[in-house]
């Protein structure tokens, strides 16, 4: 017997995503976020010289990046 799998719907799929944020913003507020990704992110760049090199670091770096602005979009919607 053979079970197809259904697809998700894409409202679906942007329910669970805000599910999940909202877990993430049940344990910090965005401004906290913003300042422990800076934490975690200055922490990589300082153990870099041990680390050595890694040929993602500017894919990383652009990852945090969006990681930073989204939770700043965040912010400001909740000073809205």
């Amino acid at each position: 017997m053979e079970t197809k799998l259904i697809p998700e719907s894409p409202d679906s799929t942007t329910l669970a995503y805000a599910g999940h944020v909202k877990d993430l913003l049940t344990m910090n507020a965005p401004a906290e976020w913003v300042e422990d990704l800076w934490t975690i992110y200055t922490g990589f760049m300082i153990a870099q010289g041990e680390l050595g090199h890694n040929p993602r670091a500017s894919d990383l770096f652009c990852t945090f990046r969006e990681l930073i602005f989204f939770f700043q979009k965040l912010e400001e919607r909740k000073a809205a």
